[in-house]
């Protein structure tokens, strides 16, 4: 664990971010007062489209025939 001040935190910013990124923790402090503690952002898995698979006909997007036209209106 590391406390750095803002003025240090802002010149050695991408290191820390690094650091973060490993796991380790690092405070940023104003006056040495800790008042902050960067946490890496965790990646979510990756969302899969529900879990039943279907079939797409090629007359999908044909027009409906008549009767089944009128049983609709």
């Amino acid at each position: 664990m590391e406390t750095v001040n803002v003025q240090e935190a802002k010149t050695r910013l991408s290191e820390l971010l690094t650091r973060v990124e490993r796991g380790e923790e690092v405070f940023t402090a104003r006056a040495g007062v800790p008042v902050a503690r960067p946490e890496a952002v965790r990646k979510a898995p990756p969302r899969t489209f529900g879990t039943m698979s279907f079939h797409v006909p090629r007359t999908f997007d044909e027009y409906l025939p008549e009767s089944e036209l009128e049983a609709w209106q």
